[in-house]
């Protein structure tokens, strides 16, 4: 297991209870990601979905989706909380599905503690899985420049949009929007819709 896993493996009660409800997600956030999702028509993947929270919401919605993460504990968790949804255990660069077999991808965050020189690979991954056409939904922290700070669990990055927007275009995606948030109490978010280019 990696090192962010063992990270998170060794916290995952204390981050469930902390983060695990959709009580603690911010309401701007709970739009966005609702309003996506329901706009996609056919299977959705929601990539390192963490204590399960999010792909559970969705589901509520009548979004045919599954949470996969890297984490054994956040799967169990996420399984004996929310029984009626599908959750896995997966890594961001290999997600054991066929190709072209997703109509979208939700990765909330999932990619923060991905080194700069690995983005490429994880995000032709998510290409890899996508019809074509199929959308992307990528949350992320926003700043500057590419720039590596102390996250409380682990080493994370935060992505400019230009930085991270190159990156997707490169790995088969075309930018469709972006919305930024920045709160008082937190570091700023970036948020990237985008599409996996027709080709």
């Amino acid at each position: 297991m990696t090192s962010v896993g063992d990270a998170y493996s060794k916290r995952a009660g204390e981050y469930v209870a902390a983060l695990g409800t959709m009580e603690s997600v911010h309401a701007d956030d709970r739009e966005l990601v609702g309003e996506w999702a329901t706009g996609i028509a056919g299977r959705v993947l929601d990539v390192g979905c963490g204590p399960g929270h999010w792909t559970h919401f969705l589901h509520t919605r009548g979004v045919d989706i599954e949470g996969v993460d890297l984490v054994r504990a956040f799967i169990a968790s996420a399984r004996t909380r929310f029984p009626e949804v599908r959750y896995r255990v997966a890594a961001l660069d290999a997600l054991d599905l066929r190709d072209a077999a997703l109509a979208g991808v939700l990765s909330w965050y999932s990619t923060i503690h991905t080194p700069p020189e690995r983005m490429g690979v994880v995000l032709r991954e998510f290409a890899r899985c996508l019809e074509p056409g199929g959308g992307l939904l990528l949350g992320f922290f926003e700043g500057p420049a590419i720039e590596r700070f102390d996250h409380a669990v682990v080493a994370a990055y935060r992505w400019s949009f230009e930085a991270l927007s190159a990156e997707l275009r490169s790995a088969g995606f075309d930018v469709e929007a972006t919305h930024a948030r920045a709160d008082r109490e937190s570091r700023p978010h970036g948020v990237i819709v985008a599409r996996k280019r027709d080709i």
